[in-house]
């Protein structure tokens, strides 16, 4: 039942929340805080369990939990968790955690209902990582939809409607697409086995010809790579990033973007082994393309925030280079590029909101000479600049350097491309420091330097982007049952000859353990 109380906690107290606010706007704030905190605990109490009898469900998940829903479609809520969906759910809490601490100060208006919209799309995300039922996957995944419009919408900044729109119509129509290949699996395993079900576990072994595959694959990918984002449906990024409140816009980077490269591992890879070994090629190309095209968007910006999230883009990136170069190390990179760019990035956007809560403005040009003025300040976000360029000692180095081994098994060249990226991160990372925080103060900023509340969030991810830096091997130790099972599952299902067939390489051992 932990696995199900996770989702409730944060639904109930999103409404208690909105409920409470009524009397006082703290209560609210603190019910928020205390709700993310509980689950926090609960999902850390998972770490260590034994996995389950392979005999019973599958030998890759810590824990299930399922119950009939609508039996008369197959439909169960079918909840699980493995090593994978572990550290995104304790990444989920725990960036939630801040999302409240950072706009404790931020968030003046309608207070109880942004606390019920964070609490909200927090467990639709839950949700999407525990979901081991289809329906039900796509049912938490259209609950993220609605509460991320709101908080843009509504707390956003100028232009906050048309990027509310832009998010809204994007995730919609990617996601109704997802939703056709999820009926097709549903339908075509029915028939072939006379067992109509959205049961994750027997879905994956569906018996299909390679078209039918190929296109039923098309609709999980474009819902996956609209979140992810993959160039070129990457646009609704930028303006989502820019007028988001700062705590959107940790939700957007650290999180949100992740359940589209969740999505791939989870489902494509498993459900359609061959058809997305022949997409792989194409998929590691647009990767290597977003790498050096989000990197020159991104040194372009006069906007902190819009350089920040054309980072993503770029970083994003290299997780779609690792999901489909298909190998050990790759994956291994994969998960910890997942959580080291949750930190690092929405510690860049977490400043971004602090200098403008302080200077009423994110213009790069009216910035500069801000380290004297708050030099903590200055010396926090060095941190969280070298984190985000791949400093070695910080987690997205680790991060990378798995990345680029895997990738370099499969394509020199695409290898090579990606660290021409990383010199890019390079120049668009110090011209960030370089203009917010050095050169002439033109403007005679007087600010405020951190307070308590924003050390308490800016020593936490420091203390994780150091930690994962040096020491990588329990998250990898945790996701490994998981990337043994994603190596294996191609071979457990009967194989497809595709025009032309897409060898990858050959099948590399080894890995970090």
């Amino acid at each position: 039942m932990i696995l199900l109380f996770l989702i409730l906690i944060l639904l109930l107290s999103g409404l208690l929340s909105a409920v409470v606010s009524r009397w006082n706007a703290q209560n609210a704030r603190w019910t928020a805080l205390s709700a993310l905190v509980i689950d926090l605990l609960l999902a850390i109490s998972i770490c260590g369990r034994t996995w389950i009898d392979p005999a019973t469900e599958n030998n890759s998940w810590i824990a299930v939990w399922k119950t009939p829903w609508i039996p008369q479609l197959g439909i169960e809520f079918h909840l699980g968790i493995d090593g994978l969906s572990l550290t995104m759910v304790i990444l989920t809490l725990f960036l939630g955690i801040l999302a409240v601490l950072v706009s404790w100060k931020e968030i003046t208006e309608r207070i109880g209902f942004f606390h019920l919209n964070l609490l909200w799309v927090l467990a639709g995300i839950v949700g999407v990582f525990l979901a081991l039922d289809l329906f039900l996957f796509y049912f938490f995944w259209e609950l993220m939809l609605v509460p991320m419009y709101f908080l843009i919408g509504v707390w956003g900044h100028e232009n906050r409607i048309y990027a509310a729109y832009k998010f809204f119509i994007f995730t919609q129509v990617s996601g109704l697409l997802m939703l056709l290949g999820i009926l097709g699996v549903y339908f075509i395993h029915g028939q072939t086995t006379g067992d109509y079900t959205f049961n994750y576990n027997d879905l994956i072994h569906t018996d299909m010809d390679s078209w039918t595959a190929w296109w039923l694959m098309w609709g999980f990918v474009l819902a996956f790579a609209v979140k992810l984002p993959a160039v070129p449906i990457h646009t609704w990024l930028p303006d989502a990033h820019t007028e988001a409140p700062t705590a959107g816009s940790v939700i957007l980077a650290g999180l949100l973007l992740k359940t589209g490269a969740y999505g791939l591992l989870r489902f494509v890879l498993p459900i359609f082994p061959n058809a997305a070994e022949a997409l792989a090629p194409y998929a590691m190309t647009l990767g290597a393309i977003g790498i050096l095209y989000g990197a020159k968007l991104a040194f372009a910006q006069t906007d902190f925030k819009r350089l920040v999230a054309y980072t993503s883009v770029s970083h994003m990136g290299f997780v779609l280079l690792g999901i489909f170069a298909m190998n050990e190390w790759a994956y291994q990179g994969t998960v910890m590029q997942m959580i080291a760019h949750g930190l690092s990035t929405s510690a860049l956007f977490i400043m971004a909101g602090i200098l403008h809560e302080r200077t009423h403005t994110r213009d790069l040009d009216r910035m500069g000479g801000l380290w004297s003025a708050a030099p903590r300040m200055g010396g926090v976000t060095m941190v969280f600049v070298m984190a985000s360029l791949g400093l070695p000692g910080l987690a997205n180095f680790v991060a990378e350097f798995l990345i680029l081994i895997g990738v370099y098994q499969v394509s020199m060249v695409l290898a090579g491309l990606s660290v021409i990226g990383l010199v890019f991160a390079t120049v668009y990372s110090l011209r960030l420091m370089q203009k917010v925080f050095l050169g002439p103060n033109t403007e005679n900023w007087r600010i405020d330097d951190l307070c308590m509340r924003e050390w308490i969030i800016v020593g936490a991810l420091i203390l994780f982007l150091i930690v994962l830096g040096l020491y990588p091997q329990p998250v990898l130790d945790t996701v490994q049952p998981t990337i043994d099972r994603l190596l294996l599952l191609p071979n457990e299902v009967e194989h497809y000859s595709y025009l032309p067939p897409q060898p990858l390489s050959s099948d590399i051992g080894g890995g970090i353990r």
